[in-house]
């Protein structure tokens, strides 16, 4: 059964946001991870309310979750509370 350390570093850190080019994981999009019973959920968000590659981000992931072996993978979007860069993200997009 996969761990929640494993999706951070084999999916999460290897998917990058299709418009900014960085990782998911250092965008800090994703909030929550539960690994039980070989399911997945995932809560995140995405960096625009309006991102145009919020959908095909949500498939991307799903299946790279499901193959690692996950039976079901659960993502639920939410912008509660909103994306907001980093000091740290906003030098590395130059804003």
């Amino acid at each position: 059964m996969i761990t929640k350390e494993e999706l951070i570093e084999h999916v999460f850190k290897k998917y990058e946001d299709p418009e900014l080019m960085i990782d998911v994981w250092t965008l800090k999009i994703i909030y929550d991870i539960t690994v039980e019973d070989n399911k997945v959920k995932i809560l995140m968000t995405f960096t625009s309310p309006l991102c145009p590659y919020g959908p095909q981000m949500v498939e991307d992931l799903k299946r790279m979750i499901k193959e690692k072996g996950v039976d079901d993978v659960e993502i639920t979007i939410t912008f509660d509370p909103p994306w907001k860069p980093s000091d740290e993200l906003r030098e590395m997009l130059g804003v």
